[in-house]
C-alpha cells in the first residue's frame, strides 16, 4: 500500500504510568485499575492512517524495555515521525532519549504531547535539543495537520524548533466533534495484555466525554480538557463498544470520563442503547459524589456498571471546601450508599497533603474512609502537576521543591502544618489500616465470585501493603 510515510508512537522506557494527561500516575498500587492500553496513541495512529501515514505503536514501560530496544525497532521500522507521550513525572526520562535518538536518525522529526506542554512547552525545547515539536492541549486535529505538510506557523497548539529559535502558535480551541474522530487503532497493540484486574477478562477502555466544569484545586481535568463537558453520542459510542466485541472479542469496557454523571439525561440515553442493543457487557467509570439519582444508577446497572470510582478526597468538610470539591459529607455517604445497594462496587479514591492538611483533617480523612468502608481505596499523597493550581500555589507560598520521583505515593512537597515525611506517614498507615479491618474482608469475602477474583483481589492487596512496608 502507498503510503506518505511512517510514524512510530511510543509510551516510553519509564515506569508503568497511567499517561493520561490529566491522570499522570504510576499503577503500582492500584487496585483495580490495571496497566491500560495506550488510548492516546492508538486515536493519533488512526489520524495518521487518514492522512495516509502508515503507523506503529509500542509501549516500551511494559516489559522494562530500555534505548537500545527503541533505537532498534527505529531502525528497523524507519520511520520519518517519532511521536512520544512525555509525562511530568518521568519527563527527564521520556525526553532524555530523543538526543541518543536524534545521534543516530537526525533525520527524524520528534514530537511529543503531554499536559507538560500546556505550561512549560518552551522549556522543554530549551532543555532538550533532540525535541522538535511540542502539541499543546488535544493532539488528534494538531497531529493531522502536522502528517499533512501543513506549514508550522499556521498549525494552532504547537512549540516547534527553528533555525533561528523556539516558536510557538496560538493554542488550538477544543474540539467539540468528538463523534468525528475516528476509532482508536486498537489493530496495533495486543489487546490480550490489558485484563480486568479482578477476573483477567480482556477490557478496553472507551473514551465517552472531554471536560470538567469544577476545576478542583489538584486537578488537571479542567486545564487539560476545559470547563464545558463535551460528548460523544450514545450511537458512536455503541458503535465502538461493537468493535471492540466483534472484532476483538472485548466485552470488558472503562467508560474513560473526566466526569461521567453530570448530565443524567446523556448517562440514561447511553445506557437505554446499551440495554436496546442487547449486548452483554460490563463497564465502568467515575461519578461525582452529588450527582448520581437512583433511576440512573439502576439503569447504569442494568446496562452492565459493576464499578464507579470516586474522587471522594477527604473526610475534612474543611479540607473539601478549600480544595474547591463543591460537595459535602453527606453527598458522599448518601452517593456510596446508593451505589452500594444497587450492587455497584465503589473505589473512593483520597489524597491527603493539600496544603491546609493538619494532623486533625488527616485523621479525619482515614476514620471516614473506614466508616464508607468501599470496596476499594486508593490514599494518594498531594502531587502538583504543573498546570494545576496547586502548582501555582506551592510555587508562591515556597511548600517545596515539586519534586515528583514517586507521584500520588511519597509526597512531593510540605503543608502549611505537616512535614512531606509526616504526610507519608500518615499515607502508609492509612492503607494499612483500610485493608487488614475485619469489617473489609468480610465484605469482600462475601462479594467474591470466583477462585480467580480471590487470587486477583488477594495478590493486589499484598502488592498494595508491601508497597507501603518498603519506602
Amino acid at each position: 500500500m502507498n503510503n506518505k510515510g511512517k510514524i512510530f508512537l511510543i509510551y516510553p522506557p519509564s515506569p508503568i504510568m497511567n499517561r493520561e494527561d490529566r491522570c499522570q500516575q504510576p499503577t503500582d498500587d492500584l487496585i483495580v485499575i490495571p496497566p491500560l492500553p495506550p488510548s492516546d496513541l492508538m486515536y493519533l495512529a488512526s489520524i495518521a492512517r487518514q492522512e495516509e501515514f502508515e503507523p506503529e505503536i509500542k509501549d516500551y514501560s511494559l516489559n522494562k524495555e530500555t534505548i537500545d530496544d527503541v533505537l532498534a525497532d527505529i531502525e528497523e521500522f524507519k520511520p520519518d515521525f517519532l511521536l512520544l507521550n512525555a509525562a511530568t513525572p518521568t519527563l527527564k526520562n521520556d525526553l532524555g532519549i530523543l538526543s541518543k535518538i536524534k545521534e543516530k536518525f537526525p533525520d527524524i522529526k520528534t514530537i511529543a504531547k503531554g499536559a507538560h506542554f500546556n505550561i512549560l512547552a518552551k522549556e522543554a525545547l530549551e532543555e532538550y535539543s533532540g525535541l522538535d515539536i511540542a502539541i499543546r492541549g488535544e493532539a488528534e486535529l494538531t497531529l493531522g495537520e502536522i502528517l499533512s505538510g501543513k506549514p508550522y506557523n499556521k498549525i494552532l497548539g504547537i512549540t516547534y524548533r527553528m533555525p533561528d529559535g523556539i516558536l510557538s502558535t496560538d493554542n488550538r480551541p477544543f474540539n467539540n466533534e468528538l463523534d468525528k474522530l475516528p476509532y482508536p487503532a486498537r489493530d496495533l497493540v495486543d489487546n490480550n495484555i490489558y485484563r480486568r484486574p479482578d477476573t483477567g477478562e480482556l477490557q478496553a477502555v472507551i473514551k465517552v466525554s472531554r471536560g470538567c466544569p469544577f476545576h478542583c484545586f489538584f486537578c488537571l481535568a479542567t486545564p487539560v480538557s476545559g470547563a464545558k463537558v463535551r460528548y460523544r453520542s450514545a450511537e458512536n459510542i455503541l458503535g465502538e463498544i461493537k468493535e471492540c466485541h466483534e472484532k476483538y472479542g472485548i466485552k470488558n469496557f472503562i467508560f474513560w470520563s473526566d466526569i461521567f454523571n453530570l448530565d443524567r439525561n446523556w448517562v440514561q440515553s447511553l445506557c437505554r442503547a446499551i440495554i436496546d442493543s442487547g449486548l452483554k457487557i460490563t463497564f465502568s467509570t467515575n461519578s461525582r459524589a452529588d450527582t448520581a439519582d437512583v433511576e440512573t444508577v439502576k439503569l447504569m446497572k442494568k446496562a452492565g456498571c459493576s464499578l464507579v470510582s470516586i474522587g471522594i478526597e477527604s473526610g475534612s468538610q474543611y479540607m473539601l471546601d478549600k480544595m474547591g470539591k463543591k460537595i459535602t459529607l453527606n453527598d458522599i455517604k448518601n452517593t456510596v450508599a446508593l451505589f452500594k445497594k444497587t450492587g455497584i462496587k465503589v473505589y473512593a479514591y483520597y489524597v491527603l497533603g493539600l496544603p491546609w492538611e493538619s494532623e486533625e483533617t488527616a485523621q479525619e480523612t482515614i476514620e471516614f474512609s473506614k466508616k464508607l468502608n468501599t470496596h476499594f481505596v486508593s490514599y494518594y499523597t498531594a502531587t502538583a502537576l504543573c498546570g494545576s493550581r496547586f502548582y501555582d500555589y506551592v510555587k508562591e507560598h515556597n511548600l517545596g521543591s515539586l519534586n515528583y520521583d514517586m507521584p500520588y505515593f511519597y509526597p512531593s512537597v510540605n503543608t502549611h502544618h505537616l512535614t512531606k515525611e509526616r504526610v507519608f506517614e500518615l499515607h502508609k498507615a492509612a492503607v494499612k489500616g483500610y485493608y487488614v479491618r475485619l469489617p473489609y474482608i468480610f465484605m469482600m469475602l462475601f462479594q467474591i465470585r470466583s477462585f480467580a477474583e480471590f487470587k486477583n483481589y488477594f495478590k493486589a492487596g499484598l502488592r498494595v501493603l508491601f508497597r507501603n512496608k518498603k519506602h
